[in-house]
């Protein structure tokens, strides 16, 4: 008789447990039974199951008696006009960042508009991180592949997504420009095919130089091939995006539309002349991180957008200090980099981010007890938005009840603006940028420290889309 058809007929008849031979830790039929009494099917299971067969989870679980009493007032707000919209990108930070300087920029020139062209210095953050990769690769060239700087080199070669020190790194060597100068392109708005064609091109590009070094290269050979590879990215980046602009001209009007002046300028007098801002040196980075040491300044490994620029560098502080430095840049009517765990909670009709919006818990009958701390360690949350943080409403007492994001989702709920509450704010926000003026001097001081160094592959340095 075939022997399948034996074990088929014993299986058949019970003479064979396969679950005997199961090692321990699996699962058996004593387990499997005291599983399944989880599930009583009683009709109220039945009912949740039915529902949440036919609609999204969210629907299900919105919070009703949360949606009350929504108050958009705040006490203290920065003026801003325009929302911006990064489309199909990672972009944000770039937005985040050009939208701070566009506020100040049209408070302290009169300005009736102005939006800062995107597409421009997301061209030269594109060159840069390919700089940054091909250069990685030549620096690791005497580790093996699989080590692990060389494995997240050749994983991470181009992004998108990126951090404040990719804006002001960019910024301040290139410069900005009004948007009408270089719009948008498909590709800038969509960029993930550009990406990956990009990323595919460098990672071969990587192979070949480790190729050259291991072959005996002379290290002038090996520089004049880089320099040739990323000719080749420059063609890529102009044939998607257009190419940046050594001079423009631009016409200055009032809000009746009258002409102020006309000129010529390049990008980096135009920022001279509209912000002039030290963005390298005037502003300091800050964390909320709890699995790490308060008070302690940290910086990330290749955590930056130009191989000559600086990692993020940041000071790691309990969140009511954070709050402070926040608060008083907004009163001083100064927005600031923002970034936080944007998906958490989150209300897109409202444009309202609160932990109580929804109530999975009741839904599932599951308890969900994690601190932030704990989300952290497990990879259940991270800085993954970054936005400008321009309003508080504070209480009789001073203490924040709700906060305000300029978001570049284009427009929507609030004006294109998020509101998140008070209690949202300490368990997903993340990363802040203020100007030194507003920081004390005792954290002032601690950017004297030697920097705690963290591997490239580490939670935080996760970039913001």
């Amino acid at each position: 008789m075939n022997g399948k058809v034996l074990i088929m007929m014993l299986l058949a008849a019970g003479g064979i447990n396969l679950w005997a031979s199961a090692p321990k830790g699996a699962i058996t039929p004593e387990m499997m039974s005291e599983i399944r009494s989880a599930y009583e099917g009683s009709s109220a299971d039945k009912a949740i199951h039915n529902a949440i067969a036919n609609n999204g989870i969210d629907e299900l679980a919105v919070n009703a008696a949360n949606k009350n009493g929504f108050d958009t007032n705040f006490s203290h707000r920065v003026k801003s006009k325009g929302i911006t919209n990064q489309r199909s990108s990672g972009r944000c930070w770039l937005f985040t960042g050009l939208n701070v300087l566009r506020a100040q920029m049209m408070s302290q020139h009169n300005l009736p508009k102005l939006e800062l062209s995107q597409n421009y210095n997301f061209f030269w953050d594109q060159l840069e991180k390919a700089n940054l990769f091909l250069q990685g690769v030549i620096d690791t060239s005497d580790r093996p592949m699989d080590d692990k700087t060389v494995d997240w080199l050749f994983a991470n070669p181009l992004s998108d997504g990126g951090q404040y020190t990719g804006i002001s790194e960019n910024i301040m060597k290139y410069g900005v420009v009004p948007v009408e100068v270089m719009v948008d392109t498909y590709s800038a708005a969509n960029t993930s095919k550009m990406r990956n064609l990009i990323s595919l091109r460098l990672k071969e590009d990587g192979l070949e130089l480790r190729d050259m070094i291991a072959g005996g290269a002379k290290k002038g050979d090996v520089e004049k091939r880089k320099v040739a590879m990323l000719g080749e990215v420059y063609r890529m980046l102009v044939l998607n995006l257009g190419e940046p602009p050594a001079e423009f001209t631009w016409t200055r009007k009032d809000e009746s539309g009258k002409i102020i002046d006309t000129r010529t300028y390049t990008p980096q007098s135009f920022y001279a002349e509209y912000a002039g801002n030290d963005l390298k040196n005037d502003y300091v980075m800050l964390m909320n991180d709890p699995t790490r040491e308060y008070y302690k300044v940290y910086e990330i490994d290749y955590d930056r957008h130009n191989y000559d620029g600086k990692n993020w560098t940041y000071v790691n502080l309990p969140i009511e200090d954070i709050k402070e430095m926040a608060i008083a840049s907004i009163k001083d009517s100064t927005m600031m980099y923002f970034s936080c765990d944007v998906g958490k909670f989150i209300d897109r009709e409202r444009g309202l981010l609160d932990v109580d919006n929804f109530d999975y818990e009741s839904l599932f009958g599951v308890k969900f007890g994690m601190d932030k701390r704990q989300r952290i360690l497990t990879h259940s949350s991270a800085s993954s938005h970054a936005m400008t943080l321009m309003a508080v409403d504070l209480d009789e007492n001073g203490k924040p009840r709700k906060w305000m994001v300029e978001n570049s989702w284009g427009p929507g709920a609030n004006d294109g603006h998020l509101i998140m509450t008070d209690d949202w704010f300490n368990e997903y926000m993340f990363r802040l940028v203020v100007n030194k003026k507003y920081v004390p001097e005792n954290v002032l001081a601690l950017l004297k420290q030697k920097p705690v160094m963290l591997p490239a592959w580490d939670p935080m340095f996760s970039e913001e889309q």
